[in-house]
């Protein structure tokens, strides 16, 4: 009677989420998207929504193989491991300092470590904003740009973190970055629908995501900085699939095995912190609001979050993961999408997570 009761219970709660989802596509509060659920071995809920215009302005349902532009989850999908990797291997430190590898750097106590937990001191993007057809020297900017804040000390999110420490993991690895993380972590970890610079072909299997002018940015990177920096950059770039997300997350919390990366360290990304920040990830540490993540996961759950509409939660108790991947700036920027996380990820909780 309580596994029926059990199974009565998990049924409600999907179809609570999976209304709530269709109401956002009907509103047009998001044109589509993709939710995979899952605890422990147990998948939940894998489900897509809505559809979007493509660049030629033909209707494109969205599916479970649909390929979104990852914005921000760039910063943990490709350059946290990339970098754990080198960590690893013992080719960086954590302490060791960016003006050893980028000499133009201006700050000499900026560390490795501080990149990685938003906590250099960095200005958190570039001023003035960049536009998508400007021309500027991005990577000149970064490497000149102010510290506002002593490293170390306080958390400030910046994109110009992320931006340096690709360029470290290149400098040391003596690869691009798009083609290190192919070598040495997609493909090791199965994620083949995982990469920088889709070809023609794939682009088409990219959902769109806002419109420029006249045109939908369809296959291409929506982040203004990545875009001039030729499409790769360690703040975004990256784009993939749901199903490679969970098979990410699933290596994160140890539901799978794999051997690219010592577990030792995937665990320290997120229980090394400083204020709400790990290494890379957003970590849940029990006192502070996350608006993005929801009530009622447990203290130490961790994650990340794309401007485009993409995210991935993870609760190491639990052994829980939710990923959710929208285009939902296909409508225009500012329309509220982190109070809709919010709500989404603690109707789960409360519904479906046991």
């Amino acid at each position: 009677m309580i596994y029926l009761q059990k199974i009565k219970n998990c049924l409600r709660g999907a179809n609570l989420v999976h209304t709530f989802m269709k109401s956002l596509v009907s509103e047009r509060k998001i044109p589509g998207g993709v939710l995979i659920i899952q605890q422990q071995h147990t998948r939940i809920m894998t489900q897509s929504f809505g559809a979007y215009s493509a660049a030629n302005l033909s209707t494109q349902q969205i599916t479970t193989n649909t390929l979104f532009d990852l914005a921000s989850l760039t910063k943990v999908v490709a350059t946290l491991p990339a970098t754990l990797l080198l960590l690893s291997r013992n080719a960086i430190k954590l302490t060791d300092t960016v003006q050893t590898f980028l000499p133009d750097f201006k700050y000499p106590t900026v560390n490795i470590q501080h990149l990685l937990q938003h906590s250099s001191g960095l200005v958190a993007d570039l001023d003035p904003p960049v536009k998508r057809h400007h021309q500027r020297d991005i990577m000149g900017e970064v490497l000149s740009a102010g510290v506002i804040t002593q490293p170390g000390k306080q958390v400030l999110y910046s994109d110009l973190s992320m931006i340096l420490l690709g360029k470290i993991i290149e400098e040391v690895s003596g690869q691009s970055l798009d083609y290190f993380v192919d070598r040495e972590i997609a493909k090791p970890w199965g994620m083949h629908d995982t990469q920088y610079k889709l070809s023609k072909e794939q682009q088409m299997q990219a959902a769109s995501t806002e419109k420029i002018e006249s045109k939908f940015v369809q296959g291409i990177v929506h982040d203004e900085k990545a875009l001039l920096l030729q499409e790769v950059s360690g703040s975004a770039g990256l784009f993939s699939c749901a199903e490679d997300l969970a098979t990410f997350a699933q290596y994160w919390l140890g539901i799978t095995q794999q051997s690219v990366i010592p577990f030792d360290w995937m665990t320290l990304a997120y229980t090394n912190i400083i204020e709400n920040r790990g290494l890379g990830f957003e970590v849940w540490n029990g006192s502070d609001v996350l608006k993005c993540f929801g009530r009622g996961w447990t203290k130490g759950s961790f994650g990340h979050t794309g401007f485009t509409g993409t995210s991935i939660w993870m609760d190491p108790v639990k052994k829980a993961f939710v990923i959710l991947l929208t285009n939902a700036v296909h409508y225009g920027r500012d329309r509220g999408f982190m109070e809709i996380r919010e709500k989404i990820h603690t109707m789960i909780f409360e519904e479906l997570i046991t």
